[in-house]
């Protein structure tokens, strides 16, 4: 794999981890929490820092299954975006959303070349036997 031409999905998949990390925490516990002083849905901005180590670190396996992960922030974000009554809250929940799929996105891209490779590799192997 070219690592010049993954490298700009890898940042952009670390930047978007990093920036929903901080969204979810300012949102939740600052800007608008569920309730005034903050709430325990300060907790969902902690999950994402357990990928947080592997995505930095270019790991491949926490790189795939937190691409999974990441559907479960973007289901929360449209729910609260729809049914929130603060329109701040809304916008955030948005952002939510933007965020998680560009980090889906980013690593879906990131990760093409090496499932690629892989199926090659495979395919190889087989044809030998």
């Amino acid at each position: 794999m070219s690592t010049t031409r993954s490298t700009p999905y890898y940042l952009t998949a670390s930047a978007s981890l990093i920036a929903l990390f901080l969204l979810c925490l300012s949102w939740e516990w600052l800007i608008a929490p569920l309730r005034p002083g903050g709430s325990w849905m300060v907790i969902k901005a902690f999950f994402l820092l357990i990928p947080l180590r592997g995505v930095l670190k270019k790991d491949n396996y926490t790189m795939q299954w937190s691409s999974m992960l990441i559907w479960l922030y973007f289901i929360e974000g449209i729910v609260r975006a729809t049914s929130d009554k603060l329109p701040l809250s809304a916008m955030l929940a948005w952002g939510e959303v933007v965020l998680s799929l560009i980090f889906f996105f980013s690593t879906i891209f990131y990760l093409r070349p090496l499932k690629k490779a892989a199926k090659a590799l495979a395919k190889t192997k087989a044809a030998e036997q």
